[in-house]
């Protein structure tokens, strides 16, 4: 027969994780305010979301850092997660063009360093992924993705339900690479669409696909030429 546990060691348990929670509460408050004030202070980015296994030679690197400084000649800045990979070569190309180069890390253990490209006053460390999360979306007028893992697709759709519950702004989510996002984004289609309609047609286009970096730049200004404003999305 089972014993039942004791009703002090449950109190003292509870105790205890209250205690935690109070503490946890001034660790958090502060992370927001540490990013707060840094990224209020940036100007319109874009948020460039990728893996962080990709290797300097291989094609998405370079294509990212092509990307990155044309966005900095369009008078955008860069923000990605700080570590090495994709990462490395969204912050690459942006100070390579001049503009804004933020790293928003993670205190990920033999996962994430920051990259050297980052500038100084913009690397910002976090320990908490949500509070990362709301820094990469309220300070980003577009999110490029590009190819990525799990942590990328997290990230991807993250947004995507942010902007399809009207809790985030509709801004550009442009996927580059067909030949890794065409198979996701057919599943997407036939299957979450007109199988089991789970989405709506309109859910969609909200994942414009390409390979081409003129077009990505196009989408996004074009965007903002119909009269949207280049403004924090993301309301708390």
């Amino acid at each position: 027969m089972a014993k039942k546990k004791s009703l002090k060691s449950v109190k003292k348990w509870d105790k205890t994780i209250k205690g935690e929670n109070s503490w946890t509460m001034f660790k958090v408050i502060s992370e927001m305010v540490d990013g707060f004030e840094t990224m209020n202070q940036i100007g319109p980015c874009v948020s460039i979301f990728g893996s962080a296994r990709t290797k300097p030679d291989q094609k998405y690197y370079k294509l990212t850092v092509k990307l990155a400084k044309k966005l900095t000649k369009e008078g955008y800045g860069v923000i990605t997660g700080g570590g090495p990979g994709i990462m490395e070569a969204g912050n690459k190309g942006a100070k390579k063009g001049g503009g804004a180069s933020v790293g928003l890390n993670i205190d990920i253990p033999f996962e994430q360093h920051f990259n050297p490209w980052i500038d100084q006053d913009k690397n910002l460390m976090f320990r908490y992924f949500f509070i990362r999360k709301v820094m990469f979306v309220k300070y980003a007028q577009a999110f490029v993705v590009m190819p990525g893992g799990f942590g990328t697709l997290d990230e991807m759709f993250e947004v995507l339900t942010l902007i399809q519950t009207t809790m985030a702004s509709k801004v550009p989510v442009i996927l580059v690479g067909t030949d890794f996002w065409g198979g996701l984004r057919k599943w997407i289609k036939e299957t979450m669409l007109e199988k089991y309609a789970t989405i709506s047609p309109k859910d969609i286009d909200l994942i414009p696909m390409t390979d081409d970096l003129d077009e990505v730049i196009s989408i996004i200004n074009d965007f903002y030429a119909k009269d949207h404003k280049l403004k924090p999305n993301y309301e708390l």
